[in-house]
């Protein structure tokens, strides 16, 4: 008889935002008659700028001639997408990233989620606290986190590492030490920033204790500050010891259309002798990973991908982030001035605010929907330190987010 990975069964409940569809779902089909503003998961709302919709449609019609149809994408993604990243994101803010270190792929959120699978078993994770549920969920789902504790949230075989008010939700190096560490900056979900003096630390922490970052830098296009990197390789001996994921969900709207990249130097290698091999590229890995498994993002998402980094495409996603940058700064001055304690959306399009008085997470989840009418995301469900904290997003219209910020304001 088959038996099932019980890892699985480990995992508590439902990922966080299908728990918050449901939550929500159920609430609309009893009060058909109230108009919810969702402020809860991080989707986008404006549309594809002009040159990436241009581009799909002239990739779209090659696609209909024998003589310029594409079929199966090259593994790392085509050359002309990696190319204009490795020239944009990289290059132009000095690092040193060649085309061949590019692996394009359908989004962060997968390769997040997938690039456990070339390290072993064993290995110890390091997690900021409260975090992406993925970083951890995915690892449940290897073995690797150990056991669950239902009333403190803490899995046994993982590094937390709190991101507080007392911090400025960036976290220290950890007191055990370990073999992969997820940092994500801008954060999600608190929007904190780190500057490159604060990375840079953390990545000689990594060379020196020979672990490896898995650096998320979904929200890079919000930086506002120019002391923040919108690289790790900005740091020196980044190339050592990081992995970099990259997106085009949040810079260019791409949540439905599916982008992403992730970065493996060839330098990042394993120092200790693995099946009697040493000094193992994890780019190989990743290489043969991504060959067998995933058949590439399409031709002509590749070719939208591309024109993100064509002048007119730089400037009409420009204009896009600073939209949604504007509902940032009204949720956070509006909540503000309120009298609310919030962080975050500055150089992130997430606002992190503190429940009121002595509430959970999940209770100012269920008081805003009832009360309200507007969804968030209770904190909790991003790690421990999340609880009596809440993530509001700026992805909405400018109207909602105005609307939203003041049924709030009115409790």
């Amino acid at each position: 008889m088959y038996q099932l990975n019980d890892n699985y069964l480990k995992l508590p409940g439902s990922y966080l935002f299908s728990g918050i569809a449901k939550k929500v779902a159920a609430y609309q089909a009893e009060h058909p008659e109230k108009q919810i503003i969702r402020l809860g998961i991080g989707d986008v709302t404006q549309p594809l700028c002009p040159a990436v919709i241009d581009a799909l449609h002239a990739a779209v019609d090659e696609m209909a001639k024998a003589e310029t149809f594409h079929g199966y994408a090259p593994d790392l993604g085509y050359e002309f997408l990696r190319n204009a990243m490795a020239e944009n994101d990289y290059k132009a803010r000095g690092c040193q990233i060649a085309p061949d270190e590019i692996f394009i792929s359908d989004g962060a959120k997968s390769d997040s989620a997938n690039i456990q699978e070339i390290f072993d078993a064993g290995s110890r994770i390091a997690v900021c606290d409260p975090v992406y549920p993925v970083y951890v969920d995915s690892n449940v789902m290897a073995g690797r986190t150990g056991s669950y504790d239902e009333k403190t949230g803490i899995w046994s075989n993982v590094i937390y590492m709190p991101c507080t008010a007392e911090n400025d939700f960036a976290p220290e190096l950890p007191k055990e030490t370990p073999d992969l560490i997820y940092l994500c900056f801008p954060n999600n979900p608190t929007g904190a920033a780190v500057k490159k003096d604060q990375l840079q630390m953390w990545v000689d922490y990594a060379n020196k204790v020979n672990a490896v970052i898995i650096y998320d830098a979904a929200y890079e296009a919000y930086i506002t500050q120019e002391d923040i990197p919108h690289s790790i390789y900005e740091c020196e001996g980044a190339r050592t010891c990081a992995i970099e994921l990259r997106s085009f969900s949040k810079n260019a709207g791409f949540t439905g259309v599916r982008l992403g990249a992730t970065v493996i130097p060839h330098d990042l290698k394993c120092k200790a002798a693995c099946n009697g091999e040493k000094d193992v590229e994890l780019h190989r890995l990743w290489a043969r990973r991504h060959g067998t498994k995933y058949n590439g993002a399409p031709y002509i998402v590749q070719r939208a991908g591309e024109a993100c980094y064509s002048p007119e495409g730089k400037a009409q996603i420009k204009e896009q982030v600073g939209n949604y940058m504007k509902n940032a700064a009204y949720i956070l001055n509006g909540l503000g001035g309120a009298g609310y304690t919030v962080s975050g959306g500055k150089n992130s399009p997430y606002v992190w605010m503190k429940t009121p008085g002595e509430m959970t997470s999940w209770e100012f989840f269920d008081y805003l929907l009832d009360r309200a009418n507007v969804v968030g995301t209770p904190g909790s469900g991003f790690g421990p330190s999340g609880e009596h904290y809440f993530r509001l997003t700026a992805f909405g219209s400018f109207e909602n987010t105005v609307a939203a910020v003041d049924r709030i304001k009115a409790l």
